[in-house]
């Protein structure tokens, strides 16, 4: 089934709202050991926000009735909710060799720079670029390596009609534009955090009558 421009809308939506809350908040400063690795890539697939991002878009998936021989209903649901996270488990494996293997960074580095379209297109360069492990900057090959390996591997369980290597490409494009709405949440929402006001906590009556400030 070919996506339509309201699908591919949708879908585009769907990557953003997921994208944003699990945008990493902290600037990463110390080297990460093959361990921190592991377990950066790990949380990319079991975490609380991960999850939420798979059940929402096995959610378009069962919406839009794609793949159609999969059908409708609590079955089919799960089929493609179970195949979101194996992607996401194929996705993170290979991340986690290539960057491991090729010591690379797979953090994202916020801008030490201002203006939101010199940050924007920081954030833009940091999905296609990193670090590597001693500091140097190279191609991300670890990014564009996982995003394309795990979408032509994760096709192998879709029907045959659907395991083209169009819908490859392009799902390892979605899937690299996600890493970029990811890597704009991280770069803008610490900011936004510590302009919202947040309120002061309510003094009881018994604090008021103690005169507590």
């Amino acid at each position: 089934m070919r996506f339509t421009s309201h699908r591919r809308m949708t879908t585009l939506t769907v990557v953003l709202v997921c994208a944003v809350p699990i945008a990493g908040m902290a600037q990463p400063s110390a080297t990460l050991d093959l361990t921190s690795k592991l377990r950066f890539h790990a949380e990319s697939v079991n975490s609380p926000w991960s999850v939420a991002g798979s059940a929402a878009y096995a959610g378009l998936l069962q919406k839009i009735g794609t793949p159609e021989e999969w059908g409708q209903g609590g079955g089919a649901y799960g089929k493609r909710f179970a195949s979101t996270v194996g992607c996401s488990g194929i996705h993170a494996v290979l991340a986690f060799g290539l960057d491991s293997a090729l010591h690379q960074d797979p953090r994202y580095f916020r801008s030490r720079r201002t203006g939101f379209w010199r940050r924007t297109v920081h954030a833009l360069k940091g999905t296609i670029l990193t670090r590597t492990d001693s500091g140097r900057e190279t191609v991300s090959t670890w990014r564009l390596g996982s995003a394309y390996g795990a979408a032509f591997l994760s096709n192998q369980w879709y029907p045959d009609r659907l395991n083209t290597v169009r819908l490859g490409a392009l799902q390892g494009s979605l899937q690299l534009g996600f890493d970029l709405a990811t890597n704009v949440g991280a770069e803008f929402l610490p900011d936004l955090k510590r302009k919202i006001p947040h309120r002061k906590p309510s003094l009881a009556p018994n604090d008021l009558q103690q005169g507590r400030p």
